[in-house]
C-alpha cells in the first residue's frame, strides 16, 4: 500500500506547531511551578522537611575566628607614646547553633530561642587555648574613663581597690582566660557591692556571655499569610523597638534574625537584619553577581554608611555620642563602658583612627563582611560577618593605673563568624534550585526549537513533493491522455485534406 508522503508531512506540521504551542505555554507556566514550589519550601513549616531542617538546626559548618591584638609596649603607652600592636590568630571555634521553645502563633508567626555553643578547633587554629596575649584591662581603664566625673576622693579609693586585687590597666593572659572568663577578686567584690555593674556574675572573659547561652526570644513571620515577610522579625523579647538609642529609627527592629531572607530577590534589594550582639538593626548592600558550586548568588556587603558618625551621615545622629566616622558606640547597652565596635583594623573608618595605633592594615578581602545569597530563594550560600570591639582609654587623674595614657580608641580583638552550605545539603540544594529549573528551561526551549524544526522541514517536504507529482492539467495535455491523442490525430487529418485540396486547385489552373 503506497504511504502518501503529502498526508504524512501535513501531520507533522501539525505535530510540530502543536509542540512549539506547548513549548510557549511551557515559558509562562514553568516559572509559575517554580515560583510556587519556592514558596512553598521556604514558608517556616514542619512539613517542609529540608528547609525546616536548615532553620531549625542549622547544619552547615559554621565557625568563629578570633584574632588578638597583642600589645608590644606596654610601659611606653603608659608613658603616653602611640600603642604598637600584632595580630595574632586565629583561633578558630565550631559553632553549634539549634533553636529550642519552636511555638507556632496563629497569627502566622513563631517564637524561638536561639541556643548557641562553641569548641575549639586546634587543627584550624595557629596555636593552643593556653598561648598568653595581652590587651587592655577593660575592668581597669574602661572603669576608669566610666567613673572620671565621681570626685577625686572617690577616684583615688577605687585605684586603691584596684592595687588591692592587683588588677593593672594591661592583662597577660591565656586566649582561653580571655575568651571564656577568668577568676578575678575585683570582679566578685563588684559583684558583691555593687550588683549590676558588670554584665557577668561568675568569671570574666570577653565571651563569657555568649557561650552555652541563647539570644534572646525572638518572634519571627512564618511566610504563611505573605512569602514577602518569611523570617523577618516580629519581636525580641517581647519588644518592637529598643530603647538604647535616641531616634526611633534607630531604636527600629528591622529585617530578619539574620539567617535568612524572604525568596525572589533582585540587584535593588537590600538585607536587613536585626544584631543581638550589637543592639542594632543592620542592613547590607548589593555589590556584585556571583557563583557557588554552580549556584548562581548575590554578595550582599555593609555600605560605608553602616558605622559612619551623624556628621558624616546624618540618619546615624541617633547612634551618637559619636566619635570618628567608623566606630559605633555600644556603650549604651554595655553596661555604659566605652566600648565601640568597628570593622577590623578600622577598616571603612575615618583614617585618623589609624595614626593612632601602629600594626594596622585594613583590606577589604580580609576586613570587610559579606553574605553571598541565592536570590531566588533568600537562602545564605556563603556568610562572613566580621566585627571588631574596640576600647576607648585616656588618663584620668587620681586612676594612677591610667599613668599617662593618650586619648586613644584601642583595638582589642576582632572576630569573624563565617559559614558556608556544603555537603548534602549542598547536593539538594543544587538538585532541587539549580538543576531542575535549568532542565525545565532547556525543555520549554527546546521543545520550541523541535518544533519549528519539524514544521520547517515537514514544509519543505510537502513543496518538494507537490513538485515531483504533476498535476491535473498537465494529465490532460500529456501524451498519455487517450483523449488528447485522438484530437491530434484529428487534427492531423484535417490539416492533410486541405493541403490536398489546395494542390488540386493548383494544377487546374
Amino acid at each position: 500500500m503506497a504511504v502518501n508522503k503529502a498526508k504524512v508531512a501535513v501531520g507533522f506540521i501539525v505535530v510540530g506547531a502543536l509542540t512549539v504551542f506547548f513549548g510557549t505555554v511551557l515559558t509562562f507556566v514553568g516559572p509559575i511551578i517554580i515560583d510556587d514550589q519556592i514558596v512553598k519550601n521556604t514558608v517556616i513549616d514542619p512539613k517542609n522537611e529540608m528547609s525546616y531542617t536548615m532553620w531549625k538546626d542549622v547544619p552547615v559548618p559554621f565557625f568563629m575566628s578570633v584574632y588578638f591584638f597583642h600589645i608590644l609596649n606596654p610601659k611606653e603607652i603608659l608613658s603616653g607614646e602611640k600603642p604598637m600592636v600584632e595580630q595574632r590568630g586565629p583561633y578558630v571555634y565550631r559553632k553549634r547553633i539549634q533553636k529550642d521553645n519552636i511555638t507556632f502563633h496563629p497569627n502566622f508567626t513563631v517564637s524561638y530561642k536561639e541556643y548557641r555553643q562553641y569548641h575549639f578547633e586546634p587543627s584550624m587554629s595557629v596555636g593552643n587555648e593556653s598561648d598568653v596575649v595581652m590587651i587592655p584591662n577593660m575592668l581597669v581603664l574602661g572603669a576608669a574613663v566610666m567613673l572620671e566625673k565621681l570626685p577625686y576622693p572617690i577616684r583615688l579609693l577605687i585605684s586603691a581597690t584596684f592595687k588591692t586585687f592587683k588588677e593593672g590597666p594591661f592583662l597577660n593572659k591565656t586566649v582561653e582566660e580571655l575568651m571564656w572568663g577568668y577568676e578575678s577578686g575585683l570582679v566578685d567584690f563588684l559583684n558583691k557591692y555593687l550588683p549590676g555593674m558588670l554584665p557577668t556574675s561568675g568569671k570574666f572573659g570577653l565571651f563569657s556571655e555568649f557561650n552555652n547561652s541563647n539570644t534572646g526570644l525572638f518572634t519571627i513571620n512564618t511566610g504563611k499569610d505573605d512569602i514577602r515577610n518569611v523570617h523577618k522579625v516580629d519581636s525580641w523579647n517581647g519588644l518592637t523597638e529598643l530603647s538604647y538609642w535616641r531616634t526611633p529609627e534607630c531604636n527600629a527592629i528591622n529585617g530578619t534574625a539574620g539567617q535568612m531572607w524572604p525568596p525572589f530577590m533582585t540587584r535593588e534589594s537590600t538585607l536587613p537584619f536585626y544584631s543581638p550582639d550589637a543592639c542594632r538593626s543592620m542592613e547590607l548592600v548589593y555589590q556584585r553577581d556571583g557563583v557557588m558550586n554552580g549556584i548562581p548568588l548575590y554578595r550582599f556587603v555593609a555600605p560605608k554608611t553602616l558605622f559612619a558618625n551623624g556628621s558624616d551621615y546624618a540618619p546615624n545622629e541617633g547612634f551618637c555620642p559619636c566619635r570618628q566616622s567608623g566606630l559605633l558606640n555600644v556603650s549604651s547597652c554595655r553596661h555604659d563602658s566605652p566600648c565601640f565596635i568597628s570593622h577590623p583594623h578600622f577598616y571603612n573608618a575615618d583614617p585618623v583612627l589609624l595614626d593612632y595605633v601602629q600594626g594596622l592594615h585594613p583590606n577589604e578581602d580580609e576586613h570587610g563582611l559579606f553574605i553571598d545569597i541565592h536570590p531566588l530563594t533568600g537562602v545564605p550560600l556563603n556568610v562572613s560577618i566580621r566585627l571588631q570591639l574596640n576600647l576607648y582609654m585616656k588618663r584620668v587623674s587620681g586612676i594612677t593605673e591610667t599613668g599617662q595614657i593618650s586619648e586613644v580608641v584601642m583595638p582589642m580583638i576582632w572576630f569573624e563568624e563565617s559559614g558556608y552550605i556544603d555537603g548534602p545539603i549542598l547536593k539538594t540544594f543544587h538538585t532541587n534550585l539549580v538543576i531542575l529549573p535549568t532542565v525545565m528551561e532547556f525543555m520549554q526551549y527546546g521543545f520550541i526549537v523541535l518544533g519549528l524544526a519539524t514544521v520547517v522541514i515537514a514544509a519543505l517536504l510537502l513543496r518538494r513533493e507537490k513538485k515531483r507529482v504533476p498535476g491535473p492539467r498537465n494529465h490532460l495535455m500529456g501524451v498519455d491522455n487517450p483523449a488528447a491523442s485522438h484530437n491530434e490525430q484529428i487534427k492531423g487529418s484535417h490539416d492533410h485534406e486541405t493541403k490536398d485540396k489546395s494542390f488540386m486547385n493548383n494544377s487546374e489552373k
